[in-house]
């Protein structure tokens, strides 16, 4: 099931694609929440009832895919946790190409920095190193600590796209990322979640691609990880309590911009960049400069 958040009559809604159609679960139920972090709260992770009130929604329910206004597939997430230099090939292509890590690099995003599948990506006013950085996220459905190998799956309602737009000049200020991480606009969540469901365990064995302008930057499979879902969920919850509707975004293969050569590509306005994953769908953004 493909489950979409988008703004209609004012407000935050959630649907579910089918086909080059939405069916809007607030035309067949008004109660239900805008915020499919909210869902999952209520639901301990149980989207069954999305599936049903899809299933009975009257034609009248039924809108159009294309020219859509877009949320992100969470509109509220608690955290945003994101793990960086998690595949190798990416390692050996930074600043850290020899000292591999021996753990997870834990970082953590705003909401602030997001931004939906279709609505442009900002350049900031004070760096043009705006570089494209496609990841697999996972979203948490359920409560959950002191997770092991064996269950840590059970916790995901789905899986969705992120472009983890980075400001390079500012993360390089200090060994802390945090700053050239969370400038306003300049990553994407998106188009929708897809159930975990409908794809394997742990979200192994996908494509997972980036292209600027059409021309493919970064090509690569969720089988490269370093740290694979499921270790990185027991890693986190060894102190970290996840909660339904908390993001994790699992780190960018390589291809970025700043390592191009001879000279470093950056996303700049009038580009268009895609993150595309296997099973998932297409993210799409154009870039424009902050105002």
């Amino acid at each position: 099931m493909k489950i979409v958040g988008f703004a209609a009559n004012n407000s935050l809604r959630l649907g579910v694609v089918d086909g080059d159609a939405v069916i809007d679960l607030q035309a067949v139920d008004a109660n239900l929440p805008g915020d499919l972090g909210e869902v999952l709260r209520r639901s301990g992770g149980d989207l069954s009832a999305l599936a049903d009130l899809a299933k009975r929604a009257p034609a009248s329910a039924r809108r159009p895919l294309a020219g859509l206004t877009f949320g992100l597939p969470v509109a509220r997430p608690g955290k945003i946790i994101c793990l960086g230099l998690n595949y190798l090939d990416h390692v050996k292509e930074g600043p850290q190409r020899d000292n591999i890590p021996k753990y997870q690099s834990i970082f953590f995003r705003m909401l602030t920095s997001f931004t939906p599948h279709l609505t442009p990506l900002m350049r900031p006013k004070k760096s043009i190193q705006l570089d494209y950085e496609a990841e697999l996220t996972v979203v948490i459905g359920k409560r959950v600590k002191h997770l092991t190998l064996e269950n840590a799956t059970d916790c995901i309602a789905g899986y969705t796209c992120a472009n983890e737009g980075s400001v390079r000049e500012y993360q390089r200020h200090t060994t802390q990322w945090g700053m050239g991480k969370n400038f306003d606009k300049t990553g994407s969540l998106g188009p929708w979640m897809v159930t975990a469901d409908e794809l394997p365990k742990g979200g192994k064995g996908l494509k997972i691609e980036s292209r600027l302008n059409g021309k493919t930057m970064q090509s690569s499979n969720t089988d490269n990880f370093m740290f694979p879902v499921p270790e990185s969920l027991v890693y986190l919850t060894e102190g970290i309590t996840l909660e339904p509707g908390d993001l994790l975004l699992t780190g960018t293969p390589s291809g970025v911009g700043h390592a191009r050569k001879p000279e470093p590509v950056w996303m700049k306005p009038g580009d268009t960049c895609e993150i595309d994953i296997e099973g998932i769908g297409v993210l799409r953004n154009p870039i424009e400069d902050e105002k």
